[in-house]
Formats: C-alpha cells, sequence, structure tokens
C-alpha cells in the first residue's frame, strides 16, 4: 500500500494488539494476535505486522518506540452522564435517590450554555487523559447540553455520540419537557448534529419512569425516520426501579415492553445496566440484535447488583462496557474493566484480560454499531489509539516482571493502572496533548 507523503506517515512500535473475533468464543488467545507496529498516515491506520516490514514499505515514515507498551485501539466507552462530571462520587444514596439529591439537581444548571461548554471540555480532559476516545453520552433536556458537548469533541476532532435526555414527567418542573418539544428538540438537533465530522446523533428517553407514553411514542416515531441513529435509555438497573415501572405501565407484560410497545427496541438500541433481566426480555433483546451495556464501577456504588455478563454473551447478546459517569465512580476504562474482572469473581467467571480489553473497545464499538470504524487496529479503520504503559508504578512493575507472558503482564495494569498508564493517545491519527 503506497501512502501519499502528504500524509505524514508514523510507525507506532510496541505489543500491538489486533482482534481476529470475539475472545468470548473458544480460546481467547487465538482471538488476538500481536504485531511489532502499526503505520498510520492521516486519520487512519494503513498497515500492521512486523516493524522492519513496515519501515521498508514506508521509508519515508518516522517510528515511534513504545517498548514496554500494549498499543491498543482507544477506549470506548457506550454509556455516560457527561452533565454528572462535577457530581461523581457523591456519598451514599441509591438510584432513584441518587437523581433526586444529586443528578437533577445538578443537569438543572445546563440550561446554560457556557456551564456547559465548561463542563463538556473538563470531561474531555478527565477521559482522554484515561485513554478513552469515544463515548456515548447522556446530555439534559437543554439543547444547549448538546450544542456544547458536540461543539467541544469536534474542536479535538473527537468519534462521539450523545442525545438530549427526554423527561416529561417524574422529575422536577424546571427538568421536564413534553411529548412534542422531545420530538421537535430532538429533532432539530440530529438534524444538525447526525453524522457531522465524528459526530453522531442518539434519541434519548431517560428511562421509561420519566417519561409518559405519548413521550416514549413520540421518540419512538422519531426513531423510525431516523432508524440509522442510536437510541440509548436504561433498562432493569435496580429492583425498585423495575417495580415501580410495573406499576407505572400495569398493562405491560415487563419493563422492556415498555419501550417495545412504543417503537424503543431495535438493533441500533442500548440499553444500559439491564442487570434483572427476564427470560423474555433477554430473548427479545437477542431476536432484534440489541446491545446491552454493562456499567460495573455503577452498579456497585449504587447498589444495583451484579450484571449477569456470561450468561448474557453465552446467549448471544452484544455487550459494551461503560464507565457511566457519574454514577459511575470513575472516568477510567481501566478501573472499569478492573471492576467487571471483580464482579465476574463474585459469580464464578474469571473474566480473561483479552476479554477485558475487548468489552472496552471492539465490544462497546460494536454495541454502538462502530465495528467497522473504531475498536480494533486493523488497517483501514480510524487511528485512535492508545499507548499502555505496563510498567507504570512501582507496585505494577514489579509485578509484570514476573509474567511469563504478555497477558500476564497486561493483567496488573488492568487491575492497577490509571491515568498513569496511558503513555500515549492518538485521535485520528495525531498525539492528543
Amino acid at each position: 500500500m503506497n501512502i501519499d507523503p502528504l500524509q505524514n506517515p508514523k510507525i507506532i512500535a510496541g505489543h500491538v494488539v489486533s482482534f481476529r473475533h470475539s475472545p468470548f468464543h473458544g480460546e481467547p488467545k487465538a482471538a488476538v494476535k500481536i504485531h511489532e507496529a502499526v503505520a498510520l498516515a492521516g486519520t487512519r491506520i494503513h498497515a500492521i505486522g512486523a516493524l522492519a516490514d513496515l519501515q521498508r514499505e514506508f521509508p519515508a515514515a518516522r517510528v515511534e518506540h513504545y517498548q514496554n507498551c500494549l498499543i491498543t485501539a482507544g477506549f470506548v466507552d457506550s454509556h455516560v452522564h457527561y452533565p454528572q462530571t462535577a457530581i461523581i462520587a457523591s456519598w451514599g444514596k441509591r438510584l432513584l435517590d441518587w437523581l433526586n439529591s444529586y443528578t437533577f439537581p445538578e443537569e438543572a444548571r445546563f440550561g446554560d450554555y457556557s456551564y456547559a461548554r465548561e463542563i463538556a471540555e473538563r470531561y474531555f480532559d478527565l477521559v482522554l487523559t484515561n485513554g478513552t476516545t469515544t463515548v456515548c453520552s447522556f446530555g439534559t433536556i437543554h439543547p444547549e447540553s448538546i450544542n456544547a458537548f458536540f461543539e467541544a469533541a469536534q474542536a479535538r476532532n473527537l468519534r462521539v455520540a450523545a442525545g438530549k435526555t427526554c423527561m416529561d414527567r417524574n422529575a422536577p418542573h424546571n427538568l421536564r419537557d413534553t411529548a412534542q418539544t422531545a420530538y421537535d428538540e430532538s429533532k432539530k438537533l440530529l438534524e444538525a448534529w447526525h453524522n457531522l465530522d465524528r459526530c453522531s446523533y442518539v434519541i434519548s428517553p431517560r428511562f421509561s419512569p420519566t417519561s409518559t407514553s405519548e413521550q416514549l411514542s413520540a421518540l419512538g416515531a422519531l426513531w423510525a425516520e431516523f432508524p440509522d441513529c442510536l437510541m440509548q435509555t436504561h433498562l432493569a438497573e435496580q429492583h425498585d426501579e423495575v417495580a415501580w415501572v410495573n406499576k407505572l405501565f400495569p398493562e405491560y407484560r415487563d419493563y422492556l415492553e415498555t419501550y417495545e410497545a412504543h417503537g424503543l427496541l431495535g438493533p441500533n438500541g442500548l440499553y444500559g445496566h439491564a442487570i434483572h433481566l427476564e427470560a423474555r426480555e433477554r430473548d427479545r433483546l437477542k431476536e432484534v440484535g440489541a446491545a446491552l451495556v454493562h456499567c460495573p464501577t455503577s452498579n456497585t456504588f449504587i447498589g444495583s447488583g451484579l450484571f449477569p455478563l456470561s450468561d448474557l454473551v453465552q446467549l448471544g447478546l452484544r455487550i459494551g462496557l461503560a464507565t457511566d459517569t457519574g454514577g459511575g465512580s470513575s472516568f477510567s476504562m481501566l478501573r472499569t474493566m478492573a471492576a467487571a474482572y471483580e464482579i465476574g469473581q463474585l459469580q464464578g467467571v474469571a473474566i480473561h484480560p483479552i476479554q477485558l480489553l475487548w468489552l472496552a473497545t471492539i465490544g462497546s464499538a460494536s454495541a454502538m454499531r462502530l465495528e467497522d470504524k473504531i475498536g480494533n487496529i486493523q488497517e483501514g479503520f480510524e487511528a485512535d489509539l492508545v499507548a499502555l504503559d505496563l510498567a507504570s508504578t512501582g507496585a505494577i512493575e514489579q509485578r509484570s516482571k514476573r509474567a511469563e507472558n504478555l497477558w500476564e503482564a497486561v493483567f496488573p495494569t488492568i487491575m492497577m493502572g490509571d491515568d498513569r498508564a496511558i503513555a500515549q493517545v492518538w485521535i485520528a491519527g495525531e498525539h492528543y496533548s
């Protein structure tokens, strides 16, 4: 492959990991291949392979060496609430109290564009420092929250997805829209931002308890008009939430049917948490090809429960991984992977580090229907990459030195790593700084 010299070719050398297929099917090590280097030109990945071969193919390329680093696709965080950045790690509440005590008062501030932009800038600084290059976020009911988010992402050339959160009941009056304004404002934002540069719009009812049937139907109608968009919401996060849904919607068999009856169930749907599903719900989600998003730090921090990852993967559901900022207690996908491992251990399943990395990259990219663009180091993919230092602290270094193979060396970084482990981030082929 010839690279136009004007595209500023570069070669990154290290332990470059590329996925062949899902590591949840068969031996995890068979799902990946480790290369010596990856060649970038412009905004994309042009080749992967042996360092000497790439240097011969691209003699004008400069080489960046990361000898003790794992070079992976940038982390993909498939369920976040960027407006909750400032209230992360707030004490002592479960889901419904969390919303009333912390979330709603903070979200009320996002009608002010300048405040929304300040938080959006802070949020992206925090996640990029932690190696996350793509997020799927809820906004607030305010269009200003989405404009600020996309404009901040656009300035950094990030691939992101987001949508205005819609609520017309069971929320403070200053955080309610209506069925009509939810439709109108969401459509206007969608038409302005969807597929503009690296931005995608996501239709975003918060969850069934905060939307009337009229609003859910209006958003279902919008999704039918723009079926290529994602739709994101929450599902079966806590037992008291599920009981509340059953009380609010007694005519439906279960929580999932409150979405399906209003046109909000489909292959481009992302359903956050999904811990306490009935068998029918699991089967129906699989049948339509919807994606679930595992939010382990949030599920433990707010006391929601243990996501049955292994069972759902075996059923064939698509699964992403997410921080759920700020119900989740960290901006770091490394910490999120560690929490997923710990939850697996509580259920008798030791999740392999390859599987954890897959969930945080191509798994979440697939949940967002971006698996042909990001989440893997593969020729033609967008060049959003991260170099993970496998000896970023003394504790990690002393453990990794005893490793008998690469994945045993990677695992301490997953379990104990933080922003110090992020040696470099590339956004569309360029260093993030």
